[in-house]
């Protein structure tokens, strides 16, 4: 298999109260193409920045990243943007939907900022593969955290990703709710043979992918394949 991502001695700072923060050291590693990864780690590791960086939302301080054979250094934002929108899909932990589009036209998004036609259908049978089609024509207010997430899950899909970001995407959901959700996202990934690169504080969740990063004080301490 051919590698997708590639990270290499990357690093984020920021700028707080005066003082020069860092939230990444020199993190490097690389994804395979199909693959399954998750990253973990305490609260301040520096997952979700990471996470972000990867995909392009944010720009590194120092380091490279490759995606899908394309470096995203130095790229601006509306560059980025143009990335994200061709080779990725994100779920975030708190949804980010919009809350004046109903779910339908939350999944019609990415596929209209490429400026496909008829996409309606698609975005129709991605939402009924997640259990919603007769809550097409309901907005973000009207449904469960659930329901928001499984409509988050097939916007995620809807542009047919090389590869999938989530962070945290059963945090805010109960456990039998979360459980749905992630059968959802490894079914998708699966059928549409998306890599998946997910942040997680459940290590049994982790285990389920075939490898796990760990974090710690915004470094990698540990990389490696899960056993089944």
């Amino acid at each position: 298999m051919s590698t997708i991502l590639s990270v290499y001695n990357l690093g984020k700072n920021y700028v707080s109260a005066g003082r020069n923060l860092t939230v990444l050291h020199d993190v490097t590693f690389s994804v395979e193409e199909r693959s399954m990864v998750s990253i973990v780690g305490p609260s301040g590791s520096g997952k979700t920045t990471l996470l972000g960086l990867c995909a392009g939302l944010d720009r590194a301080s120092k380091g490279s990243i490759e995606l899908n054979g394309v470096s995203l250094n130095g790229l601006n934002e509306d560059a980025r943007a143009r990335i994200r929108n061709q080779y990725t899909g994100f779920i975030f932990q708190n949804f980010q939907l919009l809350p004046t589009l109903t779910a339908l036209e939350n999944v019609l998004v990415p596929l209209e900022l490429r400026g496909l036609k008829n996409v309606r259908p698609k975005a129709l049978d991605l939402l009924d593969k997640v259990g919603l089609a007769d809550r097409s024509h309901h907005y973000p207010v009207q449904l469960s955290g659930g329901e928001q997430q499984r409509v988050a899950i097939a916007r995620a899909f809807s542009n047919d990703p090389r590869i999938l970001f989530a962070d945290e995407p059963t945090g805010n959901l109960d456990t039998t709710t979360s459980e749905r959700i992630i059968r959802l996202i490894f079914d998708l990934n699966r059928e549409m043979g998306t890599t998946l690169i997910m942040v997680t504080h459940d290590m049994e969740l982790a285990a389920r992918t075939g490898r796990v990063i760990r974090m710690r004080g915004g470094s990698i301490y540990s990389d490696e394949p899960m056993v089944s």
